[in-house]
């Protein structure tokens, strides 16, 4: 009874060092973690769009309302590129902090293994990941919107495009989402439409679908033609009500309005790009870019875990950097990142690389290297 109750207590003692363990770690990734959010933050508002926003003062004669304005807007998009840069850069300066005061050798010579040890830097990573992609989903395509309508309209003073492509607008009613519409080709000028397809719904569920192969603009109503109407049961079963040579659209905007309420794939959430990718392949139309960017929206948040576990990994190597050289290590890092994402988005772009295959071969040349990194770690311990 005695030697259970000692297996306990040893037991119990290991599980609060390990849970001391963790918060000594998380307690040295913390702040590299802001520092690194506001130091590449700065690099990239100076980097880019300080001076494109002082070229709109000069040419431009923008007021200081508008440029305020712009750099809010613009603000969210580069935070939430630069938050897996600053993973990276919190547990590269966290790791050789530790390495330095040779706190990881008398860890590693404790018996405790280095998977083990960046096991906080793995839930940290994981956790600011989650938070990222809520960034790109919420406040990215508000923002992203709202910056174009304002560079659009306030500073070019823009009017309406004579055609858009694409356009996809979508109308809700107390909250809930009534209809969604999509138009290959629309002439704002004429008020001419081709190729549309409108998906209404019921209660959050897809009930009815239109075809048109035409619409137009007359007399402040939308009219389509040559179209057919199905109706979509509870079961997913798809059967055709009927057919007819023209039918009132009900939708209360002009075609100027469409021009600028229809959004571009950044500035969608990911339930309007699932929605226009059905409706694209609906009509047999090329879905392999907008399926990247899709891709995108979760790659791009989830490079946190990856590059958080490269930094841990190149931070534990037996060496004395200052913070100067943590950030500059991980500016290459980053910058090596980038253009081997950059590289296989042009390759899908054109069609040699499968759009998925584009958007998340960055994270696994990372993930290995990370990998490999970690295993070369264990056996130095």
């Amino acid at each position: 009874m005695n030697n259970k109750i000692y297996a306990k207590c040893l037991k119990l003692n290991k599980y609060i060092e390990f849970k001391a363990l963790d918060r000594f770690i998380f307690a040295e990734l913390v702040g590299p973690f802001f520092f690194g959010l506001m130091a590449f933050t700065i690099i990239m508002v100076a980097g880019g769009l300080l001076f494109r926003i002082a070229d709109l003062v000069i040419k431009n004669g923008v007021s200081l309302g508008v440029v305020l304005r712009l750099f809010l807007y613009y603000l969210p998009k580069m935070v939430a590129m630069t938050i897996p840069m600053s993973c990276l850069l919190a547990a590269l300066l966290g790791f050789n902090k530790l390495s330095a005061n040779s706190e990881l050798v008398a860890l590693k010579s404790s018996g405790i293994s280095f998977t083990r040890i960046i096991r906080p830097v793995i839930i940290m990573a994981f956790l600011v990941s989650i938070g990222a992609f809520l960034v790109n989903e919420t406040l990215v395509p508000i923002s992203e919107r709202a910056a174009a309508n304002v560079m659009a309209y306030e500073v070019f003073k823009k009017s309406p495009p004579v055609f858009k492509e694409k356009v996809f607008l979508k109308e809700e009613s107390g909250g809930s989402l009534k209809r969604v519409i999509y138009v290959n080709r629309m002439d704002i000028k004429d008020g001419k439409m081709s190729d549309v397809i409108v998906q209404e719904f019921e209660n959050g569920r897809l009930s009815r679908l239109i075809s048109a192969e035409n619409g137009e603009w007359v007399n402040g109503s939308w009219w389509l033609e040559q179209g057919k109407v199905f109706e979509i049961t509870k079961k997913n079963e798809v059967s055709l009500l009927f057919t007819f040579d023209k039918q009132a659209l009900l939708l209360s905007i002009s075609p100027e309005e469409a021009s600028r309420t229809a959004r571009t794939p950044d500035e969608m959430t990911l339930r309007e790009l699932f929605h226009e990718i059905n409706m694209m392949k609906h009509k047999g139309l090329d879905v392999s870019k907008i399926v990247m960017l899709l891709n995108l929206r979760f790659s791009v948040p989830w490079a946190c875990l990856v590059l958080a576990v490269v930094g841990a990994a190149v931070g534990s190597r037996p060496q004395r950097s200052s913070s100067g050289m943590g950030l500059g290590l991980s500016v290459i890092i980053v910058f090596v990142y980038y253009v081997i994402l950059s590289f296989t988005q042009s390759l899908g772009d054109a069609g040699y690389l499968h759009p998925v295959f584009a958007a998340w071969i960055a994270n696994i040349v990372f993930l290995v290297i990370g990998a490999g990194l970690t295993l070369r770690a264990n056996r130095l311990g």
